[in-house]
Protein backbone atom coordinates (compact mmCIF):
# COMPACT_ATOMS: atom_id res chain seq x y z
CA UNK A 1 0.00 0.00 0.00
CA UNK A 2 1.52 3.38 -1.03
CA UNK A 3 0.52 7.41 -0.05
CA UNK A 4 -1.92 7.36 -3.20
CA UNK A 5 -3.64 3.53 -1.91
CA UNK A 6 -3.91 4.91 1.54
CA UNK A 7 -5.91 7.98 0.89
CA UNK A 8 -8.17 6.40 -0.88
CA UNK A 9 -8.44 3.51 1.25
CA UNK A 10 -8.31 5.49 4.67
CA UNK A 11 -11.00 7.09 3.43
CA UNK A 12 -12.83 3.99 2.81
CA UNK A 13 -12.30 3.18 6.47
CA UNK A 14 -13.43 6.40 7.84
CA UNK A 15 -16.27 5.98 6.09
CA UNK A 16 -17.04 2.40 7.41
CA UNK A 17 -16.44 3.50 11.05
CA UNK A 18 -19.31 6.35 10.55
CA UNK A 19 -21.32 3.98 9.53
CA UNK A 20 -20.35 1.43 12.09
CA UNK A 21 -20.96 3.93 14.58
CA UNK A 22 -23.91 5.90 13.45
CA UNK A 23 -25.65 2.37 12.63
CA UNK A 24 -24.69 0.15 15.81
CA UNK A 25 -27.80 1.03 17.76
CA UNK A 26 -29.14 -1.92 15.03
CA UNK A 27 -26.84 -4.32 15.99
CA UNK A 28 -27.56 -7.01 18.15
CA UNK A 29 -25.10 -5.42 21.04
CA UNK A 30 -23.84 -8.62 22.99
CA UNK A 31 -22.57 -11.66 20.11
CA UNK A 32 -24.22 -14.98 19.77
CA UNK A 33 -21.13 -16.95 19.66
CA UNK A 34 -19.67 -20.17 21.85
CA UNK A 35 -16.21 -19.77 22.48
CA UNK A 36 -13.72 -20.57 19.75
CA UNK A 37 -16.13 -19.31 17.31
CA UNK A 38 -13.31 -17.49 15.49
CA UNK A 39 -9.97 -20.18 14.79
CA UNK A 40 -12.57 -22.12 12.24
CA UNK A 41 -12.97 -19.15 9.91
CA UNK A 42 -9.45 -18.14 9.16
CA UNK A 43 -6.62 -20.06 8.09
CA UNK A 44 -4.39 -21.68 10.28
CA UNK A 45 -1.36 -19.95 9.10
CA UNK A 46 -0.83 -16.01 7.27
CA UNK A 47 -0.88 -15.38 3.59
CA UNK A 48 1.86 -16.00 1.29
CA UNK A 49 0.87 -13.94 -1.17
CA UNK A 50 -1.28 -10.18 -0.13
CA UNK A 51 -4.85 -10.46 0.53
CA UNK A 52 -6.36 -7.11 -0.80
CA UNK A 53 -8.23 -4.64 1.39
CA UNK A 54 -11.48 -5.35 -0.12
CA UNK A 55 -10.56 -8.78 0.87
CA UNK A 56 -10.06 -7.87 4.50
CA UNK A 57 -12.82 -5.49 4.97
CA UNK A 58 -15.14 -8.35 3.88
CA UNK A 59 -13.86 -10.63 6.36
CA UNK A 60 -14.80 -7.94 9.36
CA UNK A 61 -18.29 -7.99 8.92
CA UNK A 62 -17.72 -11.66 8.04
CA UNK A 63 -15.34 -12.73 11.32
CA UNK A 64 -15.21 -9.69 13.78
CA UNK A 65 -18.17 -8.62 13.65
CA UNK A 66 -20.39 -11.27 14.91
CA UNK A 67 -17.60 -11.70 17.74
CA UNK A 68 -18.18 -8.22 18.83
CA UNK A 69 -19.59 -6.57 21.56
CA UNK A 70 -20.84 -3.29 21.17
CA UNK A 71 -19.99 -0.92 23.63
CA UNK A 72 -21.09 1.61 22.51
CA UNK A 73 -24.43 0.61 21.51
CA UNK A 74 -27.16 2.81 23.32
CA UNK A 75 -28.18 -0.23 24.37
CA UNK A 76 -25.27 -1.06 26.09
CA UNK A 77 -25.08 -0.64 30.14
CA UNK A 78 -22.50 -3.12 31.66
CA UNK A 79 -19.51 -2.20 33.34
CA UNK A 80 -19.28 1.49 33.06
CA UNK A 81 -18.33 3.48 29.97
CA UNK A 82 -15.59 3.29 27.43
CA UNK A 83 -15.23 6.72 26.10
CA UNK A 84 -15.49 7.49 21.88
CA UNK A 85 -15.48 10.22 19.94
CA UNK A 86 -14.55 11.04 16.75
CA UNK A 87 -11.62 14.20 17.51
CA UNK A 88 -9.63 11.20 20.17
CA UNK A 89 -10.40 8.66 16.76
CA UNK A 90 -8.46 11.46 14.73
CA UNK A 91 -5.61 12.09 17.01
CA UNK A 92 -4.96 8.20 17.27
CA UNK A 93 -4.63 8.17 13.67
CA UNK A 94 -1.99 10.71 14.17
CA UNK A 95 -0.74 9.20 16.48
CA UNK A 96 -0.11 6.51 14.79
CA UNK A 97 1.34 8.24 12.13
CA UNK A 98 4.08 9.92 14.08
CA UNK A 99 4.42 6.14 15.45
CA UNK A 100 7.30 8.01 18.23
CA UNK A 101 8.27 5.78 20.87
CA UNK A 102 8.00 8.78 23.69
CA UNK A 103 10.52 6.94 26.58
CA UNK A 104 12.48 10.41 26.63
CA UNK A 105 12.54 14.07 26.11
CA UNK A 106 14.77 13.29 23.39
CA UNK A 107 12.96 10.05 21.97
CA UNK A 108 10.26 13.15 20.74
CA UNK A 109 10.10 16.13 22.89
CA UNK A 110 6.50 17.04 21.50
CA UNK A 111 5.45 13.87 22.96
CA UNK A 112 6.70 14.64 25.96
CA UNK A 113 6.12 18.42 26.55
CA UNK A 114 2.47 17.97 25.49
CA UNK A 115 1.86 15.16 27.76
CA UNK A 116 3.21 17.53 31.27
CA UNK A 117 0.52 20.58 29.52
CA UNK A 118 -2.22 17.97 29.13
CA UNK A 119 -1.71 16.98 32.42
CA UNK A 120 -1.28 20.21 34.00
CA UNK A 121 -5.25 21.23 31.87
CA UNK A 122 -6.42 18.30 33.08
CA UNK A 123 -5.15 18.61 36.79
CA UNK A 124 -6.89 22.92 36.42
CA UNK A 125 -10.33 20.94 35.01
CA UNK A 126 -10.36 19.08 38.05
CA UNK A 127 -9.20 21.95 40.57
CA UNK A 128 -7.04 19.64 42.07
CA UNK A 129 -4.23 21.31 44.59
CA UNK A 130 -1.23 23.04 42.97
CA UNK A 131 1.13 20.20 44.36
CA UNK A 132 -0.29 17.80 41.70
CA UNK A 133 0.94 19.95 38.91
CA UNK A 134 4.02 20.42 36.96
CA UNK A 135 3.43 23.99 36.15
CA UNK A 136 6.77 25.87 35.20
CA UNK A 137 8.88 24.52 38.39
CA UNK A 138 6.68 22.30 40.69
CA UNK A 139 7.48 19.36 42.43
CA UNK A 140 4.64 17.11 41.62
CA UNK A 141 3.20 16.13 37.92
CA UNK A 142 0.92 13.87 35.50
CA UNK A 143 1.93 10.93 33.62
CA UNK A 144 -0.39 8.81 31.42
CA UNK A 145 -0.74 5.45 32.67
CA UNK A 146 -2.51 2.35 30.55
CA UNK A 147 -4.95 1.73 32.96
CA UNK A 148 -6.21 2.44 36.73
CA UNK A 149 -4.60 -0.97 37.75
CA UNK A 150 -1.27 0.05 36.10
CA UNK A 151 -1.59 3.77 38.14
CA UNK A 152 -2.17 1.32 41.47
CA UNK A 153 0.59 -0.73 41.47
CA UNK A 154 3.05 1.95 39.78
CA UNK A 155 1.91 3.85 43.22
CA UNK A 156 2.07 0.73 45.29
CA UNK A 157 5.78 0.02 44.02
CA UNK A 158 6.61 3.68 44.68
CA UNK A 159 5.39 3.62 48.39
CA UNK A 160 7.30 0.55 49.03
CA UNK A 161 10.55 2.00 47.43
CA UNK A 162 9.88 5.03 49.23
CA UNK A 163 9.40 3.55 52.82
CA UNK A 164 12.49 1.14 52.29
CA UNK A 165 14.89 3.65 51.91
CA UNK A 166 13.88 5.21 54.84
CA UNK A 167 13.85 2.28 57.06
CA UNK A 168 17.20 1.53 55.78
CA UNK A 169 18.51 4.85 55.99
CA UNK A 170 17.52 4.97 59.53
CA UNK A 171 19.14 1.27 60.23
CA UNK A 172 21.22 0.54 57.90
CA UNK A 173 21.53 -2.86 59.29
CA UNK A 174 17.92 -3.60 57.84
CA UNK A 175 18.08 -5.78 55.11
CA UNK A 176 14.97 -5.15 52.19
CA UNK A 177 13.89 -8.69 53.09
CA UNK A 178 13.35 -8.14 56.81
CA UNK A 179 11.20 -4.84 55.97
CA UNK A 180 9.55 -6.01 53.13
CA UNK A 181 7.82 -8.95 55.13
CA UNK A 182 6.64 -6.51 57.49
CA UNK A 183 5.09 -4.01 55.02
CA UNK A 184 1.21 -3.81 55.13
CA UNK A 185 -1.00 -1.86 52.44
CA UNK A 186 -4.65 -1.11 54.21
CA UNK A 187 -7.80 -1.24 51.53
CA UNK A 188 -11.25 -0.53 52.49
CA UNK A 189 -13.93 -2.98 51.62
CA UNK A 190 -14.29 -2.14 47.96
CA UNK A 191 -10.84 -1.51 47.15
CA UNK A 192 -7.97 0.81 47.57
CA UNK A 193 -8.92 4.33 48.69
CA UNK A 194 -11.66 4.59 45.75
CA UNK A 195 -14.18 7.67 44.46
CA UNK A 196 -16.80 5.99 42.68
CA UNK A 197 -16.11 1.99 43.24
CA UNK A 198 -16.57 0.00 40.27
CA UNK A 199 -19.49 -2.40 42.22
CA UNK A 200 -21.48 0.86 43.53
CA UNK A 201 -20.20 4.26 42.68
CA UNK A 202 -19.26 4.25 46.58
CA UNK A 203 -17.25 7.41 47.59
CA UNK A 204 -14.61 6.86 50.76
CA UNK A 205 -14.30 10.01 53.01
CA UNK A 206 -11.35 11.22 52.34
CA UNK A 207 -11.59 13.84 54.85
CA UNK A 208 -11.47 11.08 56.89
CA UNK A 209 -8.74 8.89 55.80
CA UNK A 210 -6.44 10.76 54.91
CA UNK A 211 -5.80 13.41 57.58
CA UNK A 212 -5.15 9.56 59.70
CA UNK A 213 -2.79 8.55 56.54
CA UNK A 214 -0.79 11.91 57.26
CA UNK A 215 -0.58 11.65 60.60
CA UNK A 216 0.69 7.69 60.68
CA UNK A 217 3.08 8.76 57.40
CA UNK A 218 1.12 6.25 55.52
CA UNK A 219 1.04 7.16 51.52
CA UNK A 220 -2.62 7.68 50.08
CA UNK A 221 -3.34 6.55 46.68
CA UNK A 222 -7.17 7.64 45.60
CA UNK A 223 -8.35 5.98 42.65
CA UNK A 224 -11.52 7.92 40.83
CA UNK A 225 -11.34 5.29 37.64
CA UNK A 226 -14.71 5.99 36.24
CA UNK A 227 -15.86 9.28 39.04
CA UNK A 228 -13.30 11.11 38.02
CA UNK A 229 -14.32 13.11 34.87
CA UNK A 230 -17.55 14.18 37.09
CA UNK A 231 -15.16 16.13 39.45
CA UNK A 232 -14.91 18.88 36.29
CA UNK A 233 -18.76 19.67 36.71
CA UNK A 234 -18.46 22.23 39.92
CA UNK A 235 -21.96 20.33 41.79
CA UNK A 236 -20.07 17.06 41.61
CA UNK A 237 -16.63 18.58 42.80
CA UNK A 238 -16.89 18.50 46.55
CA UNK A 239 -16.32 14.41 45.83
CA UNK A 240 -13.21 15.21 45.70
CA UNK A 241 -12.87 16.98 49.11
CA UNK A 242 -9.91 15.79 50.75
CA UNK A 243 -7.45 15.01 47.99
CA UNK A 244 -5.02 17.35 49.12
CA UNK A 245 -3.79 14.16 51.20
CA UNK A 246 -3.14 11.91 48.78
CA UNK A 247 0.33 10.97 47.71
CA UNK A 248 -1.10 9.88 44.25
CA UNK A 249 -4.33 10.14 42.43
CA UNK A 250 -5.64 9.11 39.49
CA UNK A 251 -8.60 8.33 37.43
CA UNK A 252 -9.66 7.36 33.38
CA UNK A 253 -10.39 9.52 31.19
CA UNK A 254 -10.98 6.74 28.37
CA UNK A 255 -13.95 5.94 30.48
CA UNK A 256 -16.23 8.90 30.84
CA UNK A 257 -14.20 12.01 28.99
CA UNK A 258 -14.44 10.97 25.34
CA UNK A 259 -10.73 9.74 25.46
CA UNK A 260 -10.61 6.65 23.47
CA UNK A 261 -8.70 3.75 25.47
CA UNK A 262 -6.31 4.03 26.27
CA UNK A 263 -5.56 7.21 28.72
CA UNK A 264 -5.04 7.16 32.63
CA UNK A 265 -4.69 10.36 34.34
CA UNK A 266 -2.33 9.99 37.21
CA UNK A 267 -1.06 12.89 39.36
CA UNK A 268 1.50 12.89 41.98
CA UNK A 269 2.68 15.86 44.67
CA UNK A 270 6.71 14.36 44.66
CA UNK A 271 7.27 13.79 41.54
CA UNK A 272 10.73 11.97 42.53
CA UNK A 273 8.89 9.64 44.18
CA UNK A 274 8.16 7.70 41.04
CA UNK A 275 11.72 8.49 39.08
CA UNK A 276 13.36 7.13 42.50
CA UNK A 277 11.83 3.93 42.04
CA UNK A 278 11.89 3.63 38.10
CA UNK A 279 14.66 5.41 36.95
CA UNK A 280 16.86 3.93 34.38
CA UNK A 281 19.60 5.12 32.81
CA UNK A 282 21.59 2.96 30.26
CA UNK A 283 24.13 4.86 28.02
CA UNK A 284 21.75 4.74 24.84
CA UNK A 285 18.71 6.59 26.47
CA UNK A 286 20.95 9.38 27.86
CA UNK A 287 20.69 12.92 26.51
CA UNK A 288 22.06 16.39 27.13
CA UNK A 289 18.91 17.67 28.72
CA UNK A 290 18.26 14.83 30.98
CA UNK A 291 19.41 16.78 34.10
CA UNK A 292 18.75 20.27 33.33
CA UNK A 293 15.32 20.41 35.70
CA UNK A 294 13.70 21.64 33.06
CA UNK A 295 11.81 18.57 31.43
CA UNK A 296 10.97 14.67 32.40
CA UNK A 297 11.68 11.26 30.58
CA UNK A 298 8.50 9.38 31.67
CA UNK A 299 9.96 6.28 31.42
CA UNK A 300 10.69 6.88 34.89
CA UNK A 301 7.26 7.25 35.96
CA UNK A 302 6.16 3.95 34.37
CA UNK A 303 6.60 0.47 34.41
CA UNK A 304 7.25 -0.04 30.64
CA UNK A 305 10.08 1.63 28.69
CA UNK A 306 8.13 2.79 25.63
CA UNK A 307 4.96 5.15 25.24
CA UNK A 308 2.80 6.01 22.47
CA UNK A 309 1.68 9.73 22.07
CA UNK A 310 -1.52 9.42 24.05
CA UNK A 311 -1.40 13.00 24.95
CA UNK A 312 -2.95 14.34 21.53
CA UNK A 313 -5.95 12.65 22.13
CA UNK A 314 -6.32 14.72 25.19
CA UNK A 315 -5.21 17.88 23.23
CA UNK A 316 -7.92 17.36 20.14
CA UNK A 317 -10.97 16.67 22.42
CA UNK A 318 -10.11 19.37 25.15
CA UNK A 319 -9.88 21.46 22.34
CA UNK A 320 -12.74 20.29 19.85
CA UNK A 321 -15.20 20.22 23.02
CA UNK A 322 -14.03 22.60 25.11
CA UNK A 323 -14.47 22.36 29.18
CA UNK A 324 -17.93 23.48 28.66
CA UNK A 325 -18.92 20.51 26.35
CA UNK A 326 -17.26 17.73 27.96
CA UNK A 327 -19.23 19.43 31.17
CA UNK A 328 -22.59 18.87 29.36
CA UNK A 329 -21.96 15.39 28.65
CA UNK A 330 -21.49 14.59 31.96
CA UNK A 331 -24.62 16.30 32.97
CA UNK A 332 -26.78 14.47 30.41
CA UNK A 333 -25.68 10.98 31.87
CA UNK A 334 -26.18 12.07 35.09
CA UNK A 335 -29.64 13.11 34.39
CA UNK A 336 -30.51 9.83 32.46
CA UNK A 337 -29.46 7.77 35.39
CA UNK A 338 -31.78 9.38 37.45
CA UNK A 339 -34.48 9.47 34.88
CA UNK A 340 -33.82 5.68 35.22
CA UNK A 341 -33.88 5.27 39.21
CA UNK A 342 -37.03 6.88 39.51
CA UNK A 343 -38.42 4.39 36.81
CA UNK A 344 -36.97 1.35 39.39
CA UNK A 345 -38.50 3.21 42.24
CA UNK A 346 -42.18 4.03 40.60
CA UNK A 347 -42.44 -0.26 40.35
CA UNK A 348 -43.26 -1.87 43.51
CA UNK A 349 -41.51 -4.93 42.40
CA UNK A 350 -37.92 -3.57 42.58
CA UNK A 351 -35.63 -1.49 44.63
CA UNK A 352 -33.18 0.50 44.05
CA UNK A 353 -29.69 -0.96 46.31
CA UNK A 354 -27.22 1.98 46.44
CA UNK A 355 -27.36 6.13 46.26
CA UNK A 356 -27.73 7.40 42.96
CA UNK A 357 -24.69 9.65 42.79
CA UNK A 358 -23.39 9.69 39.01
CA UNK A 359 -24.54 7.09 36.08
CA UNK A 360 -25.01 3.90 37.44
CA UNK A 361 -27.74 2.73 39.40
CA UNK A 362 -27.87 -0.56 41.12
CA UNK A 363 -31.38 -2.08 41.24
CA UNK A 364 -32.91 -5.62 42.17
CA UNK A 365 -36.19 -7.56 42.41
CA UNK A 366 -37.29 -7.51 45.49
CA UNK A 367 -36.75 -11.71 46.60
CA UNK A 368 -33.57 -13.40 46.95
CA UNK A 369 -30.29 -14.04 44.90
CA UNK A 370 -31.58 -16.57 42.81
CA UNK A 371 -34.21 -14.61 41.16
CA UNK A 372 -32.27 -11.50 40.52
CA UNK A 373 -29.51 -13.99 38.96
CA UNK A 374 -32.85 -15.77 36.61
CA UNK A 375 -33.78 -12.27 35.98
CA UNK A 376 -29.96 -11.25 34.59
CA UNK A 377 -29.86 -14.39 32.78
CA UNK A 378 -32.83 -13.48 31.17
CA UNK A 379 -31.53 -10.09 30.38
CA UNK A 380 -28.47 -10.84 28.13
CA UNK A 381 -29.67 -14.29 26.89
CA UNK A 382 -32.51 -12.00 25.30
CA UNK A 383 -29.02 -9.88 23.45
CA UNK A 384 -31.26 -6.75 23.51
CA UNK A 385 -29.31 -4.53 26.16
CA UNK A 386 -26.55 -5.85 28.17
CA UNK A 387 -25.93 -5.77 32.56
CA UNK A 388 -23.48 -6.94 34.50
CA UNK A 389 -23.78 -7.51 38.27
CA UNK A 390 -22.33 -6.59 41.64
CA UNK A 391 -22.40 -8.09 45.08
CA UNK A 392 -23.74 -5.64 47.66
CA UNK A 393 -23.60 -7.30 51.30
CA UNK A 394 -23.94 -10.64 49.91
CA UNK A 395 -27.17 -9.35 47.90
CA UNK A 396 -27.04 -10.29 44.23
CA UNK A 397 -27.25 -6.67 42.36
CA UNK A 398 -27.97 -5.61 38.76
CA UNK A 399 -25.80 -2.54 37.76
CA UNK A 400 -27.51 -0.31 34.63
CA UNK A 401 -24.77 2.16 33.82
CA UNK A 402 -25.24 4.76 31.13
CA UNK A 403 -22.36 4.08 29.00
CA UNK A 404 -22.54 5.32 24.79
CA UNK A 405 -22.04 8.82 23.95
CA UNK A 406 -25.34 8.61 21.93
CA UNK A 407 -27.10 7.43 24.50
CA UNK A 408 -30.87 9.24 25.16
CA UNK A 409 -34.25 8.91 27.26
CA UNK A 410 -35.20 6.49 24.70
CA UNK A 411 -32.81 4.13 25.02
CA UNK A 412 -33.68 4.39 28.52
CA UNK A 413 -37.19 3.92 28.62
CA UNK A 414 -36.48 1.12 25.91
CA UNK A 415 -34.29 -0.94 28.26
CA UNK A 416 -36.78 -0.58 31.35
CA UNK A 417 -39.79 -1.95 29.19
CA UNK A 418 -37.49 -4.66 28.43
CA UNK A 419 -36.60 -5.30 32.39
CA UNK A 420 -39.78 -4.87 33.59
CA UNK A 421 -41.88 -7.40 30.45
CA UNK A 422 -38.99 -10.36 31.82
CA UNK A 423 -39.39 -9.59 35.29
CA UNK A 424 -43.16 -9.95 34.67
CA UNK A 425 -42.67 -13.04 32.54
CA UNK A 426 -39.88 -14.57 35.73
CA UNK A 427 -42.21 -13.56 38.23
CA UNK A 428 -45.27 -15.23 36.54
CA UNK A 429 -43.19 -18.65 36.25
CA UNK A 430 -41.84 -18.80 40.13
CA UNK A 431 -43.94 -21.93 41.81
CA UNK A 432 -46.84 -20.43 43.76
CA UNK A 433 -47.17 -17.47 41.97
Amino acid sequence: MDAGDFRRRGKEMVDYVADYLEGVEGRQVFPDVEPGYLRPLVPATAPQEPDTFEDVIRDVEKIIMPGVTHWHSPYFFAYFPTASSYPAMLADMLCGAIGCIGFSWAASPACTELETVMMDWLGRMLQLPEAFLAGEAGEGGGVIQGSASEATLVALLAARTKVTRRLQAASPGLTQAAIMEKLVAYASDQAVATLGTTSCCSFDNLLEVGPVCQEEDLWLHVDAAYAGSAFICPEFRHLLNGVEFADSFNFNPHKWLLVNFDCSAMWVKRRTDLTGAFRLDPVYLTHSHQDSGLITDYRHWQLPLGRRFRSLKMWFVFRMYGVKGLQAYIRKHVQLSHEFEALVRQDPRFEVCAEVTLGLVCFRLKGSNRLNEALLERINSARKIHLVPCHLRDRFVLRFAICSRTVESAHVQVAWEHIRGLAAELLGAEPGE
